[in-house]
């Protein structure tokens, strides 16, 4: 599948919400394999279906250790469909994000450092979860997409934007 990348129209498309007779059903199941198979050929710890030109509020987080997250914590991909943020903390964290759609670069942007959440899974179950400090951010960073934003709109400076060879130069370093 083609990412969509910086500029392209779906990414500033808020998600629409996948309609209970799309859920089971078998295309829905394929499109969730494709859309996991290109979030790891391009080393993502998450993807939106909005990225793959899909307009359905769907998204997968799955961070683990690789190359443009050697320090990622390891998890099992999980696939959310019409997730919604129940809460969220208060106290929020600073830290570099990097995304399949914005290629090339970093930012440094302030985002909570815990969130509840209700999600769908693909046969229609409703869930709950909380995820904590990095998958919290990975997931509020792929809930963006599906509200039509990316990590650009958090950037509150210039200089808190990096090339990302440079941001990773300089993780290799500890300067980070």
């Amino acid at each position: 599948m083609k990412i969509a990348q910086i500029g392209e129209a779906i990414l500033r498309t808020p998600a629409r919400k996948v309609t209970t007779d799309e859920l089971g059903g078998a295309e829905l199941k394929l499109f969730a394999d494709a859309m996991l198979n290109s979030m790891l050929e391009a080393n993502g710890i998450g993807i939106a279906a909005p990225q793959v030109f899909d307009p359905r509020a769907i998204m997968i987080i799955a961070s683990r250790p690789n190359v443009r997250y050697p320090n990622a914590p390891q998890m099992d991909p999980v696939l959310l469909i019409n997730p919604i943020i129940l809460k969220q903390s208060e106290n929020k964290v600073w830290e570099w994000e990097g995304c399949l759609s914005v290629p090339a670069l970093r930012g440094k942007i302030e985002r909570p450092d815990w969130v509840e959440i209700a999600y769908q899974t693909i046969d229609g179950g409703e869930h709950k979860a909380r995820f904590d400090g990095f998958v919290a951010r990975v997931f509020l960073h792929e809930y963006d997409h599906l509200i039509g934003l990316t990590w650009l709109d958090h950037i509150q400076s210039n200089a808190h934007i990096m090339a990302n060879e440079v941001w990773l130069h300089a993780l290799e370093q500890g300067a980070l």
